[in-house]
């Protein structure tokens, strides 16, 4: 490993921790270098807070040593006043003379802007350094800018035998597959996603709350695919909680926090749901079910990454489990479940 490739890789853990909290911004962090030794560094925590470049200079003591230090940051500086005033600005003014820089930044506000602006003010720009890497950090806000839909995890609960529900509900509701421990995992990722989406099927069977209630973090939009609006009206997903989306094919009138999108139903409803959100502007989207809904998704190509909780139950019969095909990522225990994680080749 290169030092611009060490450097980088501090840029990218940095930007992690903003996972979550920093929609509809990019995770980015930012590592400043003097001497083969990090002197400042920061990331970006919020919307309408500092970027992390300013953190990272903020954080440099002795501002005498920007002139020969050299910058980092996992994404391009951007070059235009939003609720923050321009960082690229910021390096040219404190006399940083040297950048390095892993992804092109691709919303169209900035697309290259910034690196341009620093190249012109006499900077040593450096692009590209892990930048496969760096694109695959944001890649929830590259599919929002490149793709125009958000990016999308599947996710479901089956049976070893390859179930996702029972056939009745005679003692349980709702029917637990995985553990405790899984679920509470399933909360800390509704933590980093902006949005969640269910059909009708599963409220009107679970009555879930789609909530972090399980894990320290903000609770996702909650999407609610129901054409014909017959979920009660007491059900969990309409205390206003959190905003609530609710897809349909009836006019409906919006009210605090709860939002109706009518779609057709006789056309693809996945790729209108996309739409849906993309005027929302929501950058990632949980599919947790059921079966269906999942099928959907799939069936229409919707989908980039899928994470699979198989529990150590059978059902012998029941509702069976999606069917996709993708690569596989990884698999683990998490306590007596196995989690298999799978990446949708063609996204």
């Amino acid at each position: 490993m290169n030092l611009h490739e060490k450097y980088m890789r501090r840029c990218m853990q940095l930007a992690q921790n903003g996972l979550g909290t920093t929609y509809p911004n990019p995770l980015v962090g930012s590592v400043i270098v003097l001497n083969d030794k990090i002197i400042g560094e920061g990331w970006h925590k919020e919307a309408g807070q500092p970027h992390a470049e300013v953190n990272a200079i903020q954080s440099v003591t002795n501002s005498s040593q920007l002139a020969n230090a050299t910058i980092y940051v996992n994404l391009e500086p951007c070059s235009h006043f939003g609720k923050t005033p321009p960082c690229a600005n910021l390096i040219i003014e404190r006399g940083i003379k040297k950048v390095v820089i892993g992804s092109k930044d691709p919303n169209p506000k900035v697309a290259g802007k910034g690196i341009q602006k620093l190249i012109e003010a006499g900077c040593e720009v450096i692009q590209g350094v892990l930048a496969p890497e760096c694109d695959h950090l944001n890649r929830r806000f590259f599919s929002y800018h490149s793709k125009n839909r958000p990016y999308i995890f599947l996710k479901w609960a089956q049976t070893t035998d390859g179930f996702i529900a029972p056939r009745t509900r005679d003692t349980q509701n709702p029917v637990w597959i995985s553990t405790p421990y899984a679920r509470q995992l399933s909360h800390k990722l509704r933590g980093q996603e902006q949005a969640i989406l269910v059909g009708s099927n599963t409220v009107r069977a679970d009555n879930p709350s789609l909530t972090t209630r399980d894990w320290d973090g903000p609770s996702p939009v909650r999407i609610v695919v129901d054409p014909s609006l017959k979920i009660e009206k007491d059900s969990q997903v309409y205390n206003q909680e959190v905003k609530t989306i609710f897809i349909t094919s009836r006019p409906t009138e919006n009210r605090s926090n709860l939002f109706f999108e009518q779609v057709d139903f006789s056309e693809k409803v996945g790729l209108q749901i996309c739409e849906v959100l993309i005027r929302h502007q929501l950058q990632s989207l949980i599919v947790e079910g059921g079966a269906q809904t999942l099928q959907t998704f799939i069936d229409e190509a919707l989908w980039d990454e899928a994470l699979v909780f198989t529990g150590n139950t059978t059902f012998g019969s029941g509702v069976e489990a999606p069917k996709l095909q993708g690569n596989l990522i990884s698999e683990k225990q998490i306590d007596t479940d196995t989690l298999t994680h799978y990446k949708n080749t063609a996204s």
